[in-house]
């Protein structure tokens, strides 16, 4: 599923990143590689506020998308 649809508080495993190789390099530039795992805290109006390696990050709707957990 992607990541757009878990829930605050989830703890998930990123299974797959999809898009364009530019849209890959840049997450996993933020540290969203497959195998990594993502906290979601937040989420507000579709938007997430994600914890990944210590680390939080804001992912629009459309981005989360891109994330398989």
């Amino acid at each position: 599923m992607p990541l757009a649809m878990a829930a605050a508080g989830d703890v998930c495993r990123i299974k797959k990143i999809g898009g364009k190789t530019e849209t890959k390099q840049f997450l996993s530039n933020l540290g969203f590689v497959a195998g990594g795992s993502v906290t979601v805290v937040s989420v507000i109006g579709g938007n997430l506020i994600v914890l990944v390696k210590d680390a939080r990050i804001a992912l629009s709707r459309e981005m989360a998308c891109k994330i398989f957990v």
